[in-house]
């Protein structure tokens, strides 16, 4: 009855966070899940960690990501509705994140393209995203067809490796100037790119990262330079997301990251997990993520990056290995 009841109230107030209460509902969450959630109160234990003394938010311990590839992560107990998992190569494990709630996942996503992009359904979206729907469990594809259909426009849909099609269909947008999103894993806009046949200024191009084996890897620089030449726009979009994430963040062009507003990003030295970089020094991210209620919103990640005052941020690329100092503390 105690859980459920602080855990309503959360979540009512995590619906209507803001800048200026985020911290606060923040430390609320920590709480919350040291006392609720098993693994990561016994992580906490195991740091020596007194929770009520937590009253900054870059104090509070962030759970390795790589614990996601061995635990069921959850805070409470309760049936999953859906559980998305990441792309791996073949014979390594893969990490899984349990959803309590797709309708909560959606409504969450949606919050956040909105408050960069405006009003969804006025977009059509059209995804180019094969090497994740040719796999179950992507929450990258789960949102992609959440956003198509939530679209007002018929022309919306996934295309696999169909280029001439999805070119048909980009010049039917463009000649009837319906605002339109091309959602897609790098490698697949890259091929689109060098294929050329693609007129259409106003397209937003977002990319989503990844070659998966099928490109050789670039920096993004790189990339969005020969996606611009190829399908004629100014600029590349770019979205920030991943399965232990229900929360995206989002880059309209320049480069720097905006997370969705329950989202917060913050460096930590790489050679030490708990000890937090200053703003404008590279260091590998952790992330709050509200929307993780029911799982862990406090992750320390394998991405490398900058933070910058105004709450932006950079990838810059990945750590080189993948076990991280405090990792080791639970997996046995």
């Amino acid at each position: 009855m105690l859980f459920q009841s602080a855990r309503s109230h959360l979540y009512e107030l995590i619906q209507k966070v803001t800048p200026g209460n985020f911290e606060m509902l923040a430390l609320q969450v920590f709480r919350f899940q040291a006392r609720f959630n098993p693994l990561y109160a016994r992580y906490l234990d195991l740091l020596h960690i007194d929770v009520p003394s937590i009253e900054r938010l870059e104090n509070i311990p962030c759970l390795p990501i790589q614990l996601f590839k061995q635990y069921e992560i959850k805070t409470g107990e309760w049936p999953a509705e859906q559980v998305f998992s990441s792309s791996g190569t073949t014979g390594l494990q893969t990490s899984t994140h349990a959803v309590r709630s797709l309708e909560d996942y959606t409504h969450n996503a949606r919050l956040g393209f909105e408050t960069f992009y405006g009003t969804l359904n006025d977009y059509c979206f059209l995804a180019l995203l094969p090497a994740y729907l040719e796999r179950g469990g992507s929450s990258l594809v789960y949102m992609a067809e959440q956003f198509v259909h939530l679209s007002k426009y018929p022309q919306s849909g996934f295309y696999l490796y169909d280029h001439d099609a999805l070119r048909q269909t980009l010049a039917e947008c463009a000649a009837k100037k319906i605002p339109t999103v091309l959602i897609g894993v790098s490698f697949a806009l890259w091929d689109l790119a060098e294929e050329g046949g693609v007129d259409f200024p106003e397209l937003i191009v977002m990319e989503t990262g990844g070659m998966k084996g099928r490109r050789r890897e670039l920096t993004r620089v790189e990339l969005h330079d020969i996606l611009c030449k190829g399908l004629k726009v100014k600029q590349i979009h770019s979205e920030y997301g991943m399965t232990e994430l229900l929360s995206q963040a989002y880059s309209q062009g320049e480069g720097l990251f905006r997370p969705a507003p329950t989202m917060r990003v913050w460096a930590r030295e790489v050679t030490d997990p708990f000890q937090v970089m200053g703003y404008e020094r590279s260091g590998a991210l952790n992330v709050i993520d509200l929307a993780n209620l029911d799982t862990i919103a406090f992750i320390s990640t394998d991405d490398l990056g900058k933070v910058y005052a105004d709450g932006t941020f950079e990838v810059l690329g990945r750590l080189d290995a993948g076990d991280v100092r405090g990792c080791n503390l639970l997996v046995s």
